[in-house]
């Protein structure tokens, strides 16, 4: 019998093609390339050593990676003819052959663009702003300060603005401290403090969190060694949801103003005027020693690049003074279109209704994995945070489905005993059927 040549995928593509040099990230990249047709079944890959020298990982790290896949039966490993790849198993349940997911953000918690505010008049009112064109900076508009500063948790000294969340988080984390610096940082927490500390190459030792908000015992150890700063988010927590209640905030700032005199505190308001919870800040108890962000891109999109940091006028000319680097100003005019949004009625009640609408999303997802057998409670947030047995198997075999969501682990310093991924349920559809057939699909992945 005549033998049928197989295709044998190109290195340099295939190293191309993978993103985060991981197990994980080379089992995920690779179940995408399976799942899109990309690698077609019976493609050859390369041998675990030719994809780890490319990688530049080690051998040891794509083998794991392809026992991951071997496990979701996407490739098949053989004496005479190498790795190959299978054909993408079927759906286990019904629906599960639903080709939206892809299309739908389940990783990063975006907004609904759907339920986000027109900005017509909003950009015409922040065109009428004063001093337009004036090369002057103004660190915050008038109208944009009258339209925050009643909402502001304490009497900050100085205000600022800076072109969104993110970009607030890293220079908050830059302003506290510098390279080689200790930061406390709450555990688990948000990816993007994470990276902003790690990219600042700022060390990190981790506070435990636990119902009410950051442990007061776990503070009081991480001020032992001194830290710079604390820094945590006082609602709508990434990856819980749960806000820091009022009496914890007491009992954190008392141990602050004990135990660590020196150090400063960042708060991160990510989620803005969209949490369902009052923000309850240690700005209250040591306003001298407190900065707070608060993004308002996912109240009212990311056109208008919208975040003010306000606290400590020490800690805030910090932050304008590593802004200036950058030489990119929010302008005038969305800092007045932002303003115009904040005090419109009409908006006002579209902000009232997108947030019952997340509400009702992220609720219809926690209870269709309960049913599935899940311990997944309901807080506040744009993200849940589901138990898993194994973080990578269960990615894996989502994206073999189509379905992106995010690990667990990039929100621990250290690899964390206790596995979970986070599942976006700010675009969920409203459709009970294709939530159960998500919340099958998880459940799935979870029992291999």
């Amino acid at each position: 019998m005549k033998s049928v040549a197989v295709a044998r995928l190109d290195l340099s593509w295939l190293a191309g093609r993978i993103g985060e040099r991981t197990a994980r990230g080379i089992a995920l990249a690779v179940a995408a390339l399976i799942r899109d047709g990309e690698v077609p079944p019976g493609t050859r890959f390369p041998t675990v050593r030719e994809l780890a020298a490319a990688l530049s990982v080690s051998p040891a790290t794509v083998s794991e990676a392809w026992s991951v896949l071997r496990g979701e039966q996407l490739i098949d490993t053989g004496r005479r003819r190498g790795t190959t790849a299978l054909p993408p198993p079927p759906g286990t349940r019904p629906g599960n052959g639903f080709h939206g997911w892809s299309a739908i953000d389940l990783e990063r918690g975006d907004p609904d663009p759907a339920l986000l505010p027109p900005l017509a008049d909003a950009v015409a009112a922040g065109a009428r702003t004063e001093r337009l064109n004036s090369r002057e900076k103004d660190f915050i508009t008038p109208r944009l300060l009258a339209a925050v500063a009643p909402t502001w948790p304490f009497s900050p000294e100085a205000w600022t603005v800076v072109a969104g969340g993110y970009e607030g988080s890293l220079l908050a984390c830059r302003a506290v401290a510098r390279p080689g610096d200790l930061v406390a940082l709450e555990e688990p927490s948000a990816p993007r403090l994470l990276d902003a500390l790690r990219g600042s190459r700022i060390r990190i030792v981790p506070v435990q969190w636990d119902e009410e908000g950051p442990r007061p015992d776990s503070l009081a150890r991480a001020l032992e060694h001194r830290p710079a700063a604390f820094v945590y988010q006082p609602r709508a927590h990434v990856p819980y949801g749960r806000s820091v209640s009022a009496d914890r905030v007491a009992q954190l700032a008392d141990i602050l103003e004990t135990h660590g005199r020196g150090t400063a505190v960042v708060e991160d308001d990510h989620l803005g005027p969209l949490a369902t919870t009052p923000l309850v800040s240690i700005g209250r108890h040591l306003p001298e020693r407190v900065l707070l962000i608060r993004s308002y891109c996912k109240a009212y999109g990311l056109e208008l690049r919208s975040c003010v940091v306000a606290g400590a006028a020490p800690l805030v000319q910090r932050v304008r003074s590593r802004h200036s680097l950058s030489m990119v100003w929010t302008s005038r005019i969305l800092q007045d279109a932002q303003a115009f949004l904040i005090n419109d009625p009409a908006t006002t009640l579209l902000l009232r209704q997108a947030r019952e609408q997340y509400r009702l999303r992220r609720t219809a997802l926690a209870e269709a994995l309960r049913a599935e057998g899940f311990d997944v409670r309901v807080r506040d947030g744009l993200m849940l945070w589901v138990p898993v047995p194994d973080e990578t198997r269960a990615l894996v075999t989502l994206a073999g489905h189509g379905v992106s969501v995010a690990p667990g682990s990039h929100c621990f310093v250290e690899p964390p005993r206790e596995q979970h991924i986070r599942i976006a349920t700010g675009q969920l559809p409203d459709d009970p059927g294709r939530i159960s057939d998500l919340a099958a699909l998880v459940a799935d992945a979870a029992r291999g």
